[in-house]
């Protein structure tokens, strides 16, 4: 319901509740920064070319094949629950304009991705419903979504300030976390020039759910200073936010245990994939204050060049984005943000490409 005041005091459950939308002045410009460079991304799946993709694709190994099409499935099944969970788990209860239109564009871009799964389905499988229909069956993608589902229902059937920090935390270890096993199957088959059209369509999805990162990690960096009780919650449940990175890491290492169930694939192994998992893991914990420890050194150096931020936005534009709208790289978001701190009034020490996109 709109109540008629012009400032908003707090991110989420403010008083005032949600106000006019403004963005004149907005408390937390990171917020304006990071929608706009979602928005500059604009892109449909339909514009990448994927002639060839079925011949490709059958040229594979069954083992390859099995790979490719079992971290599929799992994506289908990830970008259906962020495809719809953003605006009613976070948005519903957002107080700040800037933030609430942030939140509105990281879901319309989940649904993208949705989209792009079929074209990739309808290009390479005779029958793409067959792919589609057995995603229920198989357990490992059931019991991931189940985790997944959990926290966010708790936030929509008891929306308070705990289940808030908790259902933040468990999109953060879904954005950081379990989409990378399957960037980075397809990134190897990608620089073996397997499937090249796929792997154009993962790069564009790894560039947006690196602004993701970025997006639900300022948030709960912001929060302790946006509001004083989330320093308290967040001490008291910082085993639980634990719990929830561990969880998906175990899971998706028993997913990469599941991927090489028919066989090995050149240039890639179940060992790589969880320390490279282990590598991730370190480094979000690290950037949003759970932990401080070593992270692991960076194990499938392809990834750097596919999944950095810098790689990112090496990539070439899709068609749409040419002409119409300014293209925000990392760079000159970063030089814009050099000032941001997660505070009202102190100055902050300068952003580094790391801590804007968290790309690991």
């Amino acid at each position: 319901m709109l109540h008629l005041h012009t400032t908003s005091s707090r991110l989420f459950f403010g008083p005032e509740g949600q106000g006019i939308a403004r963005y004149d002045k907005p408390r937390y410009p990171v917020f304006d920064k990071l929608n706009k460079q979602m928005r500059s991304f604009n892109w449909e799946p339909e514009v990448v070319p994927m002639a060839g993709e079925r011949r490709s694709f059958n040229s594979m190994t069954d083992a390859e094949q099995f790979i490719f099409t079992a971290g599929l499935q799992r994506a289908i099944m990830l970008d259906t629950e962020q495809g719809r969970a953003p605006v009613p788990v976070f948005g519903v209860h957002c107080t700040d304009p800037s933030l609430e239109n942030c939140i509105t564009t990281w879901q319309y871009f989940e649904t993208i991705h949705s989209e792009s799964y079929t074209h990739i389905l309808r290009a390479i499988y005779p029958d793409p419903s067959v792919v589609v229909d057995a995603i229920p069956g198989i357990q490992a993608i059931a019991d991931c979504a189940v985790s997944i589902d959990s926290a966010y229902e708790r936030m929509v059937k008891s929306p308070n300030k705990e289940n808030l920090y908790l259902a933040l935390v468990e999109a953060n270890a879904l954005e950081a976390l379990r989409f990378f096993l399957f960037f980075a199957t397809i990134f190897n088959f990608k620089k073996r020039l397997l499937v090249p059209g796929s792997g154009d369509i993962v790069k564009y999805i790894n560039r947006d759910e690196n602004v993701h990162l970025a997006l639900v990690t300022h948030i709960l960096k912001a929060l302790p200073k946006d509001d004083p009780e989330f320093v308290t919650i967040a001490a008291d449940l910082k085993d639980k936010a634990l719990a929830i990175y561990r969880l998906a890491v175990d899971q998706e290492k028993a997913w990469a245990q599941h991927l090489f169930s028919n066989g090995p694939v050149m240039g890639l192994t179940e060992g790589l994939l969880c320390d490279y998992l282990d590598h991730r893991e370190a480094k979000i914990t690290n950037t949003i204050g759970l932990t401080n420890r070593k992270v692991p050194p960076l194990n499938l150096s392809y990834m750097e060049r596919y999944s950095s931020t810098e790689g990112a936005n090496k990539m070439q534009a899709a068609p749409q984005e040419d002409g119409g709208l300014e293209y925000l790289s990392a760079a000159s978001l970063h030089n814009d943000l050099s000032t941001y701190t997660p505070t009202l009034s102190k100055p902050g020490r300068k952003l580094t490409i790391e801590e804007l996109a968290v790309a690991v």
